[in-house]
């Protein structure tokens, strides 16, 4: 096996192991039972979208991609903030109401 072709069978590998990690990060978002687990399958699954687009950017050999992957995991990073603080607030509502 060559180089280039160990390379190729190796990205789609990874591919396919990362879009499977994705499902079951989607059952878990779809199931809970809390917000915490919620939060923290949609960080998992962004995680794995930057992973995809890093994986992409080595099989097509595009660097846009990579780009890409910089801006999401910046959001992904700002979103798991405001949820956190979200509820973080709900605990702290809940709390009061005992």
């Amino acid at each position: 096996m060559t180089p280039t072709a160990f390379m190729q069978t190796s990205v789609t590998l990874a591919l396919i192991m990362v879009g499977l990690a994705i499902f079951i990060g989607f059952i878990r978002l779809a199931r809970g039972p809390s917000l915490a687990d919620r939060v923290v399958a949609l960080d998992m699954m962004t995680t794995a979208v930057i992973v995809v687009c890093g994986l992409y950017a080595v099989r097509t050999e595009a660097e846009a991609f990579l780009d890409i992957a910089v801006a999401l995991a910046l959001v992904s990073f700002l979103s798991v903030v405001a949820l956190a603080r979200y509820a973080e607030r709900l605990g702290r509502r809940n709390d009061r109401d005992d």
